[in-house]
């Protein structure tokens, strides 16, 4: 049966009409015979099937080896397969339909509580979470291409070992389970990471397959942290940029004791411009596995206690936990954001950074912290001058602002002489943040090309053989408006 992936289109694209090549998701039906009997049909994507329904029977407990499977034959043309297993299938097996994408199918998810972890499970550093994320997302070209492709992908800590793709994310765990029979490879104990939520039915799977560790994007359910208490697996959800969350089982992981955080400071992220240089959200752009956004949170989070989000489209940023207060002075710009994080701000003083610098240092952060008694302002200097973005605000500053907003000033430095403002020299920060990336910001959709293929090269020179990471340089040296 032949099958496009690809049709033609039409967009409308700022009030212009024009038809486009557009790529499309393929969905595929296959229809499950066992010993002869009827049991499932799934929708799939429509690629190596002898791995997905290998796969379907060992994550629901039918086979456990390939030696429990007689004979398997597919047929991608009727959409059939036909499977003869040593164990006998009952007749009051029934399928229930589960919350997966595509409609998941579970049989029976008995007997996997009160699995402890097993001695021999290793622990992850979350650097190990984190690389195996850029990595899966870097695979995921079917996604990027024309979405609604999930992924998913087993490591050791070390690397990669096996990667899949789907429609429905629980297949693309099927997948894995049955590559990883044809080739041997043991899942006991190794880091599952996946593209999509974690269900019930995704948590079992995994328990039969003995994975130690699983990693998402986006959420579990409640459910599922239950199972996988129960089955001995650490559960972390919510990996963005370089944060995530624990749900279950901690000592599957590495965890160092947390860096204290800096009192007296609320971290304020700046998402609230007009973008019209770039030509859509700023925040949004993907980079090394999550969204500007994610970057800039990730980092205010590790540091402060408090961290807002200034925004008048807080439907956009829903999944960061934090407050999202909107402009005062709305239509004011940049000065006026900063306003709104001084105005809402629990603490005295707030650190400013703008949605557009995925590459803020902590130890750049921390050593402007240690000058903040010194002024109303303390903004620290680079090679191009004073950095207001990345800048810390005193309270005291609000009435300067407001005299400066409601004479119509936008420019951040329109107040400054009506406050004590401390610069602080750009060699106080060469050893903390040499090459300056703290400051960059992205304002076009050249610098944004130009940022991911320097990130692109980077990682290709660090995966040859013998060659070590380096970025040489700032990624992008632009400046905001002041």
């Amino acid at each position: 049966m032949e099958r496009n992936d690809s049709r033609r289109i039409l967009r409308l694209e700022s009030g212009k009409v024009r038809s486009v090549q557009r790529g499309v998701v393929q969905e595929f039906s296959l229809k499950l015979f066992v010993n002869g009997r009827e049991l499932a049909t799934l929708i799939a994507s429509p690629h190596q099937l002898n791995f997905l329904v290998t796969g379907f029977f060992r994550t629901h407990g039918f086979v456990d080896t390939l030696n429990d499977i007689l004979a398997l034959g597919t047929c991608a043309e009727f959409g059939l397969a036909r499977v003869r297993i040593k164990k006998e299938v009952s007749e009051r097996f029934s399928p229930i339909l589960t919350s997966g994408c595509g409609t998941g199918i579970a049989f029976d998810q008995q007997n996997l509580s009160g699995r402890q972890r097993a001695p021999a499970f290793p622990s992850y550093a979350p650097a190990a979470l984190f690389g195996l994320m850029r990595e899966l997302a870097r695979r995921a070209e079917s996604y990027r291409a024309h979405g609604g492709i999930h992924s998913s992908a087993v490591g050791d800590g070390r690397g990669l070992l096996l990667y899949a793709e789907d429609i429905g994310r629980h297949n693309t765990f099927d997948r894995i389970a049955g590559e990883a029979l044809f080739r041997g490879i043991d899942l006991r104990g190794k880091l599952l990471a996946t593209s999509g939520r974690v269900s019930t039915e995704m948590a079992a799977k995994a328990a039969r397959l003995g994975i130690g560790l699983i990693v998402s994007r986006t959420s579990p359910t409640d459910q599922a942290i239950r199972l996988c208490e129960e089955a001995g697996i650490t559960l972390v959800g919510y990996l963005r940029g370089e944060s995530f969350e624990v749900y279950c089982r901690p000592e599957g992981l590495e965890l160092a004791a947390p860096a204290e955080k800096i009192p007296g400071v609320t971290g304020v992220i700046l998402a609230g411009g007009e973008s019209r240089r770039m030509g859509c959200d700023k925040a949004l752009l993907p980079i090394d596995g999550a969204l500007f956004i994610d970057h800039v949170y990730a980092r205010l989070a590790t540091l402060f206690d408090e961290v807002l989000i200034v925004t008048n489209s807080p439907e956009f940023y829903r999944e960061l936990p934090c407050r999202k207060v909107p402009d005062l002075y709305p239509g004011k710009g940049v000065l006026a954001g900063i306003h709104a994080g001084l105005c809402s701000a629990s603490r005295e003083k707030i650190f400013v950074a703008a949605c557009d610098m995925p590459f803020l240092s902590a130890a750049t952060i921390r050593r402007l912290c240690l000058e903040k008694e010194q002024g109303d302002v303390v903004i620290p200097c680079s090679g191009l001058g004073m950095e207001p973005l990345h800048a810390l605000y005193d309270k005291s500053c609000r009435p300067a602002m407001e005299a400066a907003l409601d004479a119509g000033e936008k420019r951040i430095v329109s107040f400054f002489p009506q406050v004590r403002v401390h610069e602080v020299p750009a060699e106080v920060f060469q050893d903390c943040d040499p090459a300056g990336r703290s400051f960059c910001n992205i304002n076009t959709p050249q610098e944004y090309f130009d940022l991911r293929d320097r990130e692109r090269e980077a990682d290709n020179t660090a995966d040859a053989p013998g060659q070590g990471a380096t970025v040489s340089g700032p990624a992008v040296p632009t400046r905001h408006r002041t």
